[in-house]
């Protein structure tokens, strides 16, 4: 089994003393169920999703009340013929006010309609370039179009800028929804409108014929991956969310207190909550729900989450114990339980049944090894 780099642990600990990195230290925890007795899967859904709504991203609206794609620009003979590129614009409006993010989607020519993978791109545009003259290992469409897939991305700030300095980031969608009203407890934030617009490029994707929406993954890295995880716990048109390195408020439990902790991403980051989540902060085990149950709520879909070994923040350790503790609703779908003590080595994916994860060598990013992982475990799946 993988265990933490010693000399990593000391070099991080003696940049922030006041984070925990000493496995032995993390404290005596209790998380709360996965299921409920005589409930059905489907209603504990709408609990569980109403409570990390309450406590944690918020509640996000649905469609908005005019939903319209207008296709800018088409390339059918897109990287040297292999692909179809198309840009379109995701317009909707709400009341008076109006909004639009684009995506950009490659299509492979010799696969009709295609599977594919959407992608919350959260480190700038560099990395999507719809030409190709720039290419980008964070999101390396020619690999997935040479695999078979479909390549959808679109850029997070669109919908919602990432800067919580004179509250920027309610410039995008969700002034769109709430204008300028004040803030209550459980309103949505960046996080809840990354994912919304997840969704609604989930509606273009059902629309165009050359996509099989019924095979599409929704991933992320780092924040996205926090991202993808609550897209695909909300929408389950998404048959696989991926989850690289997402941590605390991603695939990370909260109650181990390993790493990045509430009290300090809600301090850093706080326009990615709702306000409610912040009081949470040194009180872990007051929530009334954990991450393994946003991991669960995948079930009975495909989930895939992914680790890098110096990337201890994310507490890679606490992401592997989410999956295992979603066990129950995963075993009732028919899977594997999977096993506390079994996380897997370096390089060495684990997949049981519908779930899956890997821990590399190296730091916080997302890699071309990971991109292959992904595409193997997406092709296992849909054969």
């Amino acid at each position: 089994m993988w265990t933490a780099n010693p000399a990593v642990v000391e070099a991080l600990s003696n940049q922030r003393s006041d984070v925990l990195y000493d496995e032995a230290k993390v404290p005596g925890y209790q998380l709360p169920a996965v299921m409920m007795p005589q409930m059905t899967w489907d209603r504990r859904r709408e609990q569980l999703i109403d409570l990390f709504g309450q406590t944690i991203y918020g509640r996000s609206p649905g469609k908005p009340q005019e939903l319209r794609f207008d296709v800018l620009e088409e390339d059918r003979s897109a990287m040297d013929g292999t692909a179809t590129m198309r840009r379109v614009a995701i317009r909707s409006r709400q009341s008076d006010r109006e909004h639009r993010f684009d995506l950009l989607l490659f299509i492979p020519n010799q696969r009709r309609p295609a599977p594919g993978f959407l992608f919350i791109n959260n480190r700038g545009v560099q990395h999507m370039d719809p030409t190709r003259q720039t290419r980008s290992d964070f999101w390396p469409a020619e690999r997935l179009i040479a695999r078979g897939f479909a390549a959808a991305v679109f850029d997070y700030a669109q919908l919602a800028p990432d800067n919580h300095r004179e509250d920027r980031w309610r410039e995008g969608v969700v002034r769109l929804f709430d204008g300028d009203s004040p803030r209550r407890h459980d309103s949505w934030a960046a996080i809840g409108a990354w994912a919304w617009g997840a969704s609604r490029a989930m509606d273009y994707l059902q629309s165009d014929p050359d996509v099989r929406a019924d095979r599409i993954a929704v991933i992320g890295h780092s924040r996205g991956g926090k991202t993808a995880l609550w897209a695909g716990a909300q929408d389950q048109r998404f048959a696989l969310a991926i989850s690289n390195e997402s941590g605390c408020a991603g695939a990370a439990l909260a109650r181990r207190r390993f790493g990045e902790r509430i009290d300090l991403i809600a301090d850093r980051f706080p326009h990615w909550f709702c306000p409610k989540y912040a009081t949470f902060s040194g009180r872990e085990d007051e929530l009334p729900i954990d991450q393994h149950q946003l991991v669960a709520l995948m079930a009975p879909r495909a989930v895939y989450v992914a680790d890098a070994a110096d990337d201890l923040w994310a507490d890679p350790r606490g992401e592997y114990l989410a999956l295992v503790a979603a066990n129950p609703a995963f075993v009732a779908a028919g899977d594997p339980p999977m096993d506390e003590s079994a996380m897997p080595d370096l390089e060495s994916p684990l997949i049981i049944g519908r779930r899956a994860y890997h821990i590399r060598p190296g730091g916080h990013g997302l890699t071309l090894y990971d991109w292959d992982r992904y595409m193997d475990f997406a092709d296992r799946l849909w054969k």
